[in-house]
This record gives C-alpha cells, sequence and structure tokens, in this order.
C-alpha cells in the first residue's frame, strides 16, 4: 500500500477535535485511509441500503450502535445525521470521536461547516501526487505516462487498464452520482458536455460558448460546471485580482482533478496518441497545478492559487500567494529550455516586483537550473516549490 501523505496530519486532527472530515473524489482512497488509520473505529458506509436507511430512520439508534468511536463513510447520503453527531459530540467531549468521510465537495462541506462549526476538522484526499507514487514500484519514466494513467489509486493498486477503468468511472459517474446532485434530463449531452470540457483545460471559460456548441442555455451550462466541481471532476483558477496598471482577464479557467479522466474523455489511449494530440500543452499544464494542488491539501495548506493573464499581452500560468509573497509559475511541456520560456516572468516580474528566486519554470525535461530570473525546475521536481 503506497502511504498518503495527508495521513499524518489526519491523524494530529483526531488527538485534538471530535470529528475529523475527509472529502475528495469517489475512489481517492478515502475509505483505505481512514480505516487504515483508525483500525478500532467502527465502521459503517451509508452507500450500504440498510445502513442507509437505519441511519435515516432512527439516527440516535446508529449512532448508539456504532458505539463511541466510528467511521461514518459516504456520509452525504445522510446529512441529517450531522445534526445528531453535534449532539453526541457536545455530550461526550472525546477527541477523534468520529470520522466522516464523503464524495460531494460543495454540498457536503457546507451541511459539515454548519452542524459541527468548532468541532470539525476538514481535510481534502485527491488521488495519488507524484510525490507519494514517484519512488514506488509504480512510478512510470516519461509524464505523459501519467497524463493518460491518471493518478486514481485503484488503478495503481489493481494494476488495471486505465482507460477502460476510468471509462467505467465517468460512466458510473453519470449514471449514478450525477443524479444525486441534480436533475439531468439528457444524460447524453451532459456527456457531450464533459467531453467539451476536457478539450477545453486551460482555457478561460466561456458559458455561452459551450452552451451553443450543444444547444443548452448559458444557465445550465453554470449549473452542470457548478456539478462537476461539487463532484471533484473539474476545478476553476480563478484570476489573480490585482491588476498591476493593466486591464486583466477577469473570468476563471477549466482544469480537470485527474489528466487521466480527461485523457479518456478524448478518446486517447496511447502516449503516442497523447504526443500528438492538440491539447498535449494544456494536459502537462493541468498536470503540474494539480500536483501543486496536492502538495498543498496533503499538508493541509491553502495559499491563494490563481493566474494572471494581462489582456492581449502575457499571462502567468499559476501565481501563487503566500504570505504576502507573489511567486508565479511557468509551465512548458517542452523537453528542450527555449528562451522565449521567460518572456512573462521577466514581464510579470517588472510589474510586481515579484522575486527572482520566487519565480519558477517548469518544464517537461530533467534538469534543474538556478538561472537569474528564475528556478528551472523538472515536472520530476515540483516538492522544491516553497509550501
Amino acid at each position: 500500500m503506497i502511504p498518503r501523505i495527508l495521513g499524518a496530519t489526519i491523524r494530529q486532527a483526531a488527538q485534538k477535535m471530535p470529528v475529523v472530515a475527509v472529502t475528495g473524489p469517489r475512489q481517492s482512497g478515502k475509505s483505505t485511509l481512514v480505516r487504515q488509520i483508525f483500525p478500532e473505529h467502527a465502521y459503517s458506509n451509508l452507500e450500504d441500503m440498510e445502513q442507509r436507511s437505519f441511519a435515516k430512520q432512527d439516527p440516535k439508534g446508529f449512532l448508539k450502535n456504532l458505539g463511541a468511536y466510528g467511521i461514518i463513510d459516504e456520509i452525504q447520503y445522510t446529512p441529517d445525521l450531522l445534526s445528531y453527531i453535534q449532539v453526541t459530540v457536545d455530550k461526550e467531549q472525546l477527541p477523534g470521536q468520529y470520522i466522516i468521510s464523503g464524495s460531494q465537495n460543495l454540498l457536503l462541506m457546507e451541511q459539515v461547516a454548519q452542524s459541527l462549526a468548532g468541532r470539525v476538522s476538514i481535510f481534502n484526499l485527491l488521488p495519488f501526487s507524484l510525490e507519494e507514487i514517484q519512488h514506488t514500484p509504480f512510478a512510470l519514466q516519461d509524464y505523459e505516462n501519467y497524463l493518460l494513467k491518471g493518478f486514481y489509486p485503484r488503478i495503481y493498486d489493481r494494476d488495471l487498464n486505465a482507460t477502460d477503468w476510468l471509462l467505467d468511472y465517468i460512466q458510473t459517474y453519470v449514471e449514478r452520482d450525477l443524479r444525486q446532485v441534480m436533475n439531468v434530463g439528457n444524460l447524453g449531452a451532459f456527456r457531450q458536455f464533459l467531453e467539451i470540457c476536457a478539450g477545453r483545460i486551460g482555457q478561460l471559460v466561456n458559458f455561452s460558448d459551450i452552451g451553443s456548441l450543444i444547444g443548452i442555455s448559458y444557465q445550465t451550462v453554470k449549473q452542470w460546471i457548478s456539478v462537476l466541481q461539487t463532484s471533484f471532476i473539474i476545478h476553476l483558477l480563478r484570476p489573480y485580482h490585482q491588476n498591476f496598471n493593466k486591464r486583466i482577464v477577469k473570468t476563471p479557467k477549466l482544469y480537470f482533478y485527474d489528466t487521466g479522466l480527461a485523457c479518456a474523455l478524448l478518446n486517447l489511449r496511447s502516449t503516442e496518441d497523447v504526443n500528438r494530440h492538440f491539447a498535449k500543452g494544456a494536459l502537462f499544464e493541468n498536470f503540474v497545478i494539480n500536483e501543486v494542488l496536492k502538495n498543498h491539501l496533503n499538508r493541509n495548506l491553502y495559499p491563494g492559487h490563481y493566474f494572471w493573464h494581462a489582456a492581449g499581452s502575457h499571462e502567468i500560468d499559476l501565481l501563487l500567494h503566500k504570505g504576502g509573497r507573489l511567486l508565479p509559475v511557468e509551465i512548458k511541456s517542452s523537453r528542450t529550455i527555449a528562451s522565449h520560456f521567460f518572456d512573462s516572468l521577466h514581464y510579470f516580474q517588472s510589474l510586481s516586483g515579484a522575486a527572482s528566486e520566487d519565480s519558477f519554470l517548469i518544464y517537461g525535461g530533467e534538469e534543474r537550473q538556478q538561472r537569474s530570473i528564475a528556478t528551472v525546475l523538472s515536472w520530476r521536481d515540483l516538492g522544491v516549490i516553497p509550501l
């Protein structure tokens, strides 16, 4: 079993807080992790219809039956249970009493935050990070393999065909999970919508344009984007708000939480397909941004993640706002470094005053270099970026 970095932080939180909540995509390893950390806790999975019915019909009896310490998996199925958990932990005052998990990000966390304010530590567990996997027997040779295979644990643990598993994952999501969040009348149109999103990784979200391609309204596109965010399929990278006296883009960019899902939707089945595809650079950019995000979430850190784009001019692919410092990151899939790769970094430094030691170029090659304008890092060395 590949150790998860977030495990130590979750264990520490359970020594202080009565409730620990772990959310993330389906199959990201939440259940495996919490059961490994808390082997003495009783376990209930609310995907089991009998358990779910018990929790809904008799929440007090359900918690009593669980015992003093329990893990409650997929708690989004019975959100009313959270109020009863609150009463129990307030009465018994036991650290680490309940470990709850769920697969619907925004909806679940709003309910948890309201019902368990001051009583819960909340963590996000995404699929494997490169940091977790690259020094194991599961490590892959080239970044194109990671783009294609993605990072869902089951693919690695069971040595599965990645594309087949990911297509099944998408089908299950569309047919089952989606219907729990909202009523989508035309599942075929929604599948087409997913494919269009995969082809627009790293692009500004244009609701009207996407809607016109499928024949759905602007409002429907907004709703469906929200659903994909809630379900941990996509995330939106917001533009940095400070303009430095330049007119800036104010629309977010779209990225997938896992590039393997995007490749499956784009019908990419080999690294040769990836290398020939127009979206290769965007997929690499998505991969790097995800890895930086995972490195932070795995340590329960939340610096601001943005991009910056002066309209009609230069762009910074990823901008970290950390402790009053700005850390610009340029991302290039090329295996060789060209001088123009530094143009946007130089431009942004001249406007913002960002320091060269806080500036980074991530590329598809293998060397690490310390240039006068920025630190050049291989895609393998993303952990060097300050947390």
